[in-house]
C-alpha cells in the first residue's frame, strides 16, 4: 500500500475518506450547493449541510447520488475535487483510489463510478462491494473458509453478503436504508399529527429516539418543529420512541426479507459457521435502536453491531489495497486506464 493510497466510501447521505497510515481524514455530507444561474458551485459537504432548506429559489442544494449510485455525474466529479483538494493538495502525485459500490451495481453504474473518480484526479480506480469492505475493516478474517455474514445498511443501500475463502457465496441488496427511514418518519408526523417537518429534522429523530424493538425499554420523547399543513404556521409537536416503533419496522421488513433470502440460498456447510459467528451489522442505518434484537428474533442469528459501525466500510476500502490480486468473484474490479 502506498502512502498516498485513498478509500472512499462514496455514500448517498455521506462521503469517507480513508488515507493509509493516516486512518480517517475526511467525513462530510455528500451535498452539493449549486448556484442555477451560472452552474458554480457554491459549498460542499458540511457547510452545504447547513444550507439545506434555507436557499433562495436560484440556489439549488443536491444530493449527487441516489440509491448508492451516482445521479448527476458532474456535480459528483466536482464533489469529490473539492473533497481530494482538502486530503491531498498535491497535484504531482495523483492517488490510487478504491471507491466502494452496492453489489447490485450494473456495469454501467460501475463505469460511471470510475469515470467520475477519474476526472477528480485519481491514478488509477479500483471498485470493492460494501459488505466486503466492512468485513476487511471491521477486522473480519475473510481468508477463512468459514462463513461469514455481513449487513451494511449505508443512507440508500442495504448489502448483504455471506463470504468465505476470499469471495462471496451470495449476496443481495436493496434501495432501503437510512434516508427511506427519514422518509418513513417524515410520512407518519405528517398523516397523524397534520405537520411538515424537514429531513434533517426526522433524520435526528431518528438517531434520538428511533426504534423498532420496545418491549422492555423505556419509552423516549423529543420535541419537534414543523410547519401545520392547514395553517401554515409553525408548530411544536413531542414525538415518542412508542409511535415510531411500527413505521420504522414496516421499512426494516425488506431489509429482514433480503437477509432471509440471501439465508436460504447459503450452502448447509456454511450455516454452522454463521450461527456461530453471528451476523456482522456496519453503516449508519444499522445503529437504529433494536434493530439487533428484531434481526436476531426474526433470523434466529445474533446480530451485533461491529466496533466502529460508521466508519468500517469506509476504513475496509482503504484497507482492500492489500488484498489486491486476492480476492475473487470480482469483489475488486479495476480500470486500466491512467489519468491523461
Amino acid at each position: 500500500m502506498f502512502a498516498n493510497d485513498i478509500g472512499i466510501d462514496l455514500g448517498t447521505a455521506t462521503t469517507l475518506i480513508y488515507i493509509a497510515g493516516k486512518g480517517i481524514v475526511l467525513r462530510e455530507p455528500s451535498i452539493v450547493a449549486m448556484d442555477e444561474r451560472n452552474g458554480q458551485v457554491l459549498a460542499v459537504g458540511d457547510e452545504a449541510y447547513t444550507m439545506l432548506g434555507k436557499t433562495a429559489s436560484d440556489i439549488r442544494v443536491v444530493r449527487p447520488l441516489e440509491d448508492g449510485v451516482i445521479s448527476d455525474y458532474e456535480v459528483t466529479e466536482q464533489m469529490l475535487k473539492h473533497f481530494f483538494a482538502k486530503v491531498n493538495p498535491s497535484r504531482v502525485f495523483k492517488p490510487r483510489v478504491c471507491v466502494c459500490v452496492p453489489s447490485a451495481i450494473t456495469e454501467v453504474e460501475s463505469r460511471s463510478v470510475i469515470d467520475t473518480v477519474m476526472s477528480s484526479g485519481a491514478r488509477n480506480v479500483y471498485l470493492i462491494e460494501e459488505p466486503v469492505a466492512a468485513a476487511i475493516g471491521a477486522g473480519m478474517d475473510i481468508t477463512r473458509p468459514g462463513g461469514i455474514v455481513v449487513l451494511d445498511i449505508g443512507g440508500g443501500t442495504s448489502d448483504i453478503a455471506v463470504l468465505s475463502l476470499n469471495g462471496i457465496v451470495c449476496k443481495s441488496s436493496v434501495k432501503m436504508a437510512g434516508n427511506k427511514m427519514n422518509a418513513a418518519i417524515v410520512r407518519y408526523v405528517r398523516s397523524t399529527y397534520n405537520v411538515l417537518i424537514g429531513d434533517s429534522t426526522a433524520d435526528r429523530v431518528k438517531r434520538e429516539i428511533g426504534t423498532v424493538w420496545t418491549e422492555g425499554q423505556p419509552e423516549k420523547v423529543i420535541e419537534v418543529k414543523g410547519r401545520n399543513l392547514v395553517t401554515g404556521l409553525p408548530q411544536k409537536i413531542t414525538l415518542s420512541s412508542y409511535e415510531l416503533e411500527m413505521p420504522l419496522r414496516i421499512e426494516v421488513e425488506r431489509i429482514i426479507s433480503a437477509l432471509q433470502s440471501v439465508m436460504e440460498q447459503t450452502p448447509p456447510e456454511l450455516v454452522a459457521d454463521i450461527e456461530k459467528n453471528g451476523l456482522l451489522m456496519t453503516g449508519g442505518g444499522a445503529m437504529l435502536d433494536g434493530l439487533d434484537k428484531l434481526i436476531t428474533s426474526r433470523v434466529r442469528i445474533r446480530a451485533h453491531l461491529a466496533e466502529n459501525p460508521i466508519e468500517a466500510v469506509a476504513i475496509g476500502t482503504g484497507k482492500s489495497f492489500e488484498y489486491l490480486g486476492k480476492l475473487y468473484d470480482g469483489f475488486v474490479s479495476y480500470t486500466n486506464y491512467s489519468s491523461r
